[in-house]
C-alpha cells in the first residue's frame, strides 16, 4: 500500500501578490497523481528555503514553521483515518477544510485566518498556533454551532486525559475565550450562547524555583574552560539573573541598547513581550556583575550573545547539564534566572514597586508573586522588628 508524499512548495504558479508574497501549499503525491492544500500562509521568495522546505528571515519563522509541520501531520492524520474507514483510498479522500467549510460556519477556521493574519509577536503567535493545534487533535470540525459549555468541559477533559499541567490548559482556554470573544465582535457567534460566563478557567499555583545566593555562587565560579556553548549559555543565565531580562530580550539585545551615561553603562530596551521600557542600572545591580559578561560579547556582530543559542528549548537543555557540574540538585529552566533576580532583590530589601520597575512588570501585582517566594524574607523582616523592640 502506497503512502501519500507530503511537501511543502512555494510560488508553485510563479506569480507574487501586490505585496511581493506568494502562498505555501502542500503538495499530496500518490500514484503519479498530485494534491495541492493551500496553507494561507504567505511570504516573500526571499523568506523561503527551498533546500529545507521552511521559512526563513522571518520575524515569526518559528512560530510559522510550526503551523506548517501540524498542517501537514493533520493531513496525515486525516489519511490515516480515511485509510482505516475504506478499503480503498485517493488523493480525492483528503479534504480541505475550507473547500467545503467557510469561515462563518467553523471555528477552526475562523481562529486559523485570525491567528495568521494578526500581528502576534513570534513566541505569542507560537502559543496561538499551539492551541489551534491542539483543538484540531481533540475536535478535527469545530463549528461555532459546537460551542457551549460541555464542549469546554469536554475540551478541558480531553487535555487532562494527554497529561497536560493544569496551568498549560489553563493557557489554552485562555486562547480559546480570546478567539470567541473576537467572534462575538464580529458577529460569528451570539453572545447570549458565550460559554464562558458559566466556565472558569483553573489555575494551580506553581512552584516558582529560584537560586539561592549560594547556588548562585556555584555556577559563578565553574569552570568551563574550553567548552564555548557552555560558557556562552552560563553567561546568558547569569546576565539574565543579574538584570531579570526574559530569554526573548536576552536574544534580542545589541550593543545599542547599551547606554553611556555619565561615565556609567545602562541597558535600555523594550520587552519583547510586553513593550514596555525598562532602563537599568548595570552598575548598580548585583554590584555590577553583569559587566564583564557585557564587555566579553559587546563586539558581536548581531545580537549580544549570538544567533547559535536562539534556541529556548537548546539552552535549558545546556542549563540541566551546567546544572549538573555545579551540583545544583533544581530543575533549572533559563526563565529561573529572572526568578532568581526578583527574589534576590526583595531579600536584599529593594521596594516592590522598584522591583517592578526592572523587571518591566506593568503591574505590581505580578510582581507580588515573588513578595512570599523566600522564607528567609519573612525571618529577616522579623528579627528587625523583633531587634527594634528590643533596643528601643
Amino acid at each position: 500500500m502506497e503512502k501519500v508524499i507530503y511537501n511543502l512548495v512555494f510560488n508553485r504558479k510563479k506569480q507574487l501578490n501586490a505585496e511581493g508574497k506568494a502562498l505555501i501549499q502542500v503538495e499530496a503525491y500518490l500514484n503519479r497523481q498530485k494534491r495541492y492544500f493551500s496553507t494561507k500562509v504567505y511570504v516573500k521568495p526571499c523568506q523561503w528555503d527551498n533546500k529545507r522546505r521552511s521559512i526563513k528571515n522571518h520575524p515569526n519563522m518559528d512560530a510559522l514553521n510550526l503551523y506548517l509541520q501540524n498542517y501537514v501531520m493533520e493531513l496525515e492524520r486525516d489519511e490515516l483515518e480515511k485509510r482505516q474507514a475504506n478499503n480503498g483510498f485517493s488523493l480525492k479522500d483528503l479534504r480541505e477544510e475550507t473547500s467545503s467549510i467557510s469561515t462563518s460556519s467553523s471555528f477552526l477556521v475562523f481562529m486559523r485566518e485570525e491567528i495568521l493574519h494578526s500581528n502576534l509577536k513570534e513566541s505569542t503567535l507560537k502559543n496561538h498556533l499551539s492551541t489551534l493545534h491542539v483543538l484540531s487533535l481533540y475536535k478535527k470540525d469545530v463549528l461555532f454551532k459546537d460551542i457551549n459549555f460541555n464542549f469546554l468541559c469536554d475540551f478541558e477533559y480531553f487535555l487532562l486525559k494527554q497529561e497536560y499541567h493544569r496551568n498549560t490548559i489553563a493557557k489554552h482556554m485562555k486562547h480559546l475565550k480570546r478567539y470567541i470573544n473576537l467572534a462575538i465582535n464580529k458577529e460569528l457567534f451570539e453572545l447570549h450562547k458565550y460559554p464562558f460566563r458559566k466556565y472558569k478557567i483553573k489555575y494551580q499555583e506553581s512552584k516558582r524555583t529560584h537560586l539561592t545566593p549560594e547556588e548562585l555562587g556555584r555556577l559563578e565560579n565553574l569552570k568551563l574552560d574550553g567548552q564555548r556553548t557552555l560558557r556562552r549559555c552560563l553567561d546568558m543565565f547569569l546576565f539574565s539573573c543579574y538584570t531579570g531580562l526574559r530569554f526573548s530580550d536576552i536574544v534580542s539585545i545589541t550593543k545599542e541598547n547599551f547606554l553611556i551615561i555619565d561615565d556609567k553603562v545602562w541597558l535600555v530596551y523594550s520587552s519583547v513581550k510586553t513593550d514596555v521600557s525598562v532602563r537599568l542600572p548595570l552598575f548598580l545591580l548585583f554590584e555590577g556583575k553583569s559587566l564583564p559578561i557585557y564587555e566579553r560579547y559587546k563586539n558581536a556582530p548581531r545580537t549580544l550573545f549570538g544567533v547559535p543559542l536562539s534556541s529556548n528549548s537548546n539552552v535549558n537543555k545546556q542549563l540541566r547539564r551546567i546544572s549538573q557540574l555545579a551540583s545544583i540538585d533544581k530543575k533549572v529552566s533559563f526563565h529561573t534566572a529572572r526568578h532568581t533576580n526578583a527574589t534576590l532583590l526583595l531579600y536584599n530589601g529593594a521596594n516592590i514597586t522598584t522591583v517592578q520597575k526592572l523587571l518591566g512588570h506593568k503591574s505590581v501585582r505580578t510582581t507580588e508573586i515573588y513578595s512570599n517566594i523566600m522564607d528567609m524574607t519573612i525571618v529577616r523582616d522579623l528579627e528587625k522588628i523583633e531587634t527594634r523592640l528590643k533596643f528601643g
